[in-house]
């Protein structure tokens, strides 16, 4: 007698939901039962680097850090993308070449914009 097809994909789904379901319970049972509160004013106070905490923690950063982050990511992404291109290039079609070059472009054209509106200068 065979199975309904779609009784291994019922079947790892359950798996799939049930294994961390059953890890987070375990983990729940360890704290509560092995790992008793030990609560002071030691362990309750903020502790950064060795030193005590002093003054507001709410400080304001400039958005200049994260901009130079995002096109450090954006263009380390490019990179990626343009590596299994450049290893397989020889056995590409045509439209492939044509599409890597538009993705140049676009890319390129993000640079060119960040670099007009300033962008990429350290202030």
């Amino acid at each position: 007698m065979t199975a309904h097809p779609h009784v291994f994909l019922a079947l790892f789904l359950a798996v799939a939901v049930a294994f961390p379901l059953v890890l987070l319970a375990v983990a729940r049972l360890w704290f509560r039962y092995f790992q008793p509160a030990k609560p002071g004013p030691e362990k309750n106070a903020a502790y950064e680097c060795g030193v005590e905490a002093t003054g507001d923690s709410w400080i304001r950063f400039k958005a200049h850090y994260y901009l130079y982050a995002i096109f450090f990511l954006i263009f380390d992404v490019e990179v990626l993308f343009l590596l299994p291109f450049a290893v397989a290039f020889t056995g590409l079609p045509a439209g492939a070449l044509f599409t890597m070059l538009v993705f140049i472009l676009l890319l390129a054209e993000g640079l060119v914009w960040a670099w007009h509106r300033g962008h990429l200068e350290w202030k």
